[in-house]
């Protein structure tokens, strides 16, 4: 462990004194510089030595330096701002060959191809010794991490090596949502979309005013592991859907979320939807268990591949029609209203 600490460096207060570096506020920045906050997050992703890292959106490196001083084979970091490459290329020079810096979108990055294959192992096995961590922003954690659990559900990208374990930043109240049990006032479709897939803890919470600037809410470290076998067995893209609708009208009967899944005339599949699943159409949403949502998404897809057209329906095209339609008649009323009166209808 001792020949994989680095050699001393400025610290990251320094750096960002050196490089002139700010955080802005469109790319929804934080700096991380408490080293003890760093180096508790990673301890809360496990045993690395020996492992692979991928580090998303490391800024001026914090977490990365705590990464490096474990005995990580190899630390990745993806970094979408480009002002952060001289000060993670000062670390990479420092960690002698461990630490690689790819500047990129993790949006849209192939984090896949970056991983050593000889890590894989067979999904039915224990976790491979291969890591996600990142303090995300808050801008993109949500649209990130459900795009994570698509992937996750088809075994590509990172988990086509096997259950690739996350640890990751998010806004409290987003943290709280994802581990929400049933009965809470948290619990809502992200809840369902992790737990289905995953085994999730929210480890601890950081103050936010140990981040720089300190934002207006404090951060939950959650540490996400792929189940072996999804508690809703079914393509993800229908779960998905259906835990959307679900969820819709939260404060409603789950009946008023479910019938937005069909067009207003086959009620009939909604009664057969409920009566197939067992599931009481006057519950709360808020109150279905991963068992109920199981058997709700079951009887949704036994619909579908009977009539395929059912999946395709989309609720919102028919309301954003009606509206136009709405608008439209009001139009052509004003135009016929200002002729009756004898007045020019350009002045509209």
């Amino acid at each position: 462990m001792a020949t994989r600490r680095l050699p001393p460096l400025p610290t990251i207060q320094d750096l960002i004194r050196m490089y002139q570096l700010s955080a802005r506020k469109q790319l929804s920045q934080n700096f991380l510089l408490d080293m003890n906050i760093t180096r508790k997050i990673v301890k809360m992703a496990g045993k690395l030595e020996g492992g692979f890292v991928c580090e998303v959106g490391p800024g001026p490196g914090g977490i990365t330096r705590s990464l490096l001083n474990t005995g990580a084979n190899h630390v990745a970091v993806i970094e979408k701002d480009r002002r952060f490459m001289p000060s993670l290329q000062l670390l990479a020079e420092a960690a002698q060959g461990r630490l690689s810096v790819y500047q990129g979108d993790v949006l849209h990055f192939n984090m896949g191809q970056i991983i050593p294959e000889e890590l894989a192992k067979p999904w039915d096995k224990t976790p491979p010794n291969i890591h996600i961590i990142g303090n995300l922003p808050f801008s993109v954690s949500t649209p990130l991490l459900i795009r994570w659990l698509a992937a996750m559900s088809s075994q590509s990208g990172p988990w086509k090596y096997g259950r690739t374990k996350l640890t990751l930043t998010f806004q409290k109240e987003v943290a709280e949502r994802m581990v929400a049990r049933i009965l809470t006032d948290q619990r809502c479709r992200l809840s369902v979309m992790c737990q289905y897939l995953c085994d999730v803890k929210l480890k601890f919470v950081i103050p936010g005013r140990a981040f720089v600037p300190a934002p207006e809410v404090d951060v939950g470290v959650v540490h996400l592991v792929p189940r072996v076998t999804p508690l809703i067995q079914l393509p993800f893209p229908l779960v998905e859907k259906v835990a959307r609708h679900v969820f819709h009208y939260r404060q409603k009967y789950c009946r008023r979320g479910v019938e937005t899944l069909f067009p207003v005339h086959r009620l009939d599949l909604l009664e057969e939807m409920f009566e197939a699943s067992g599931v009481d159409p006057e519950s709360r949403c808020f109150m279905l268990s991963i068992g109920e949502m199981d058997r709700i998404c079951h009887a949704y897809n036994d619909i579908c591949q009977r009539e395929p057209d059912i999946f395709a329906y989309n609720y919102r095209s028919r309301e954003n029609a009606a509206k136009v339609r709405r608008k439209t008649k009001i139009l052509t009323e004003m135009i016929e209203e200002q002729i009756l009166h004898g007045k020019s209808s350009s002045g509209l």
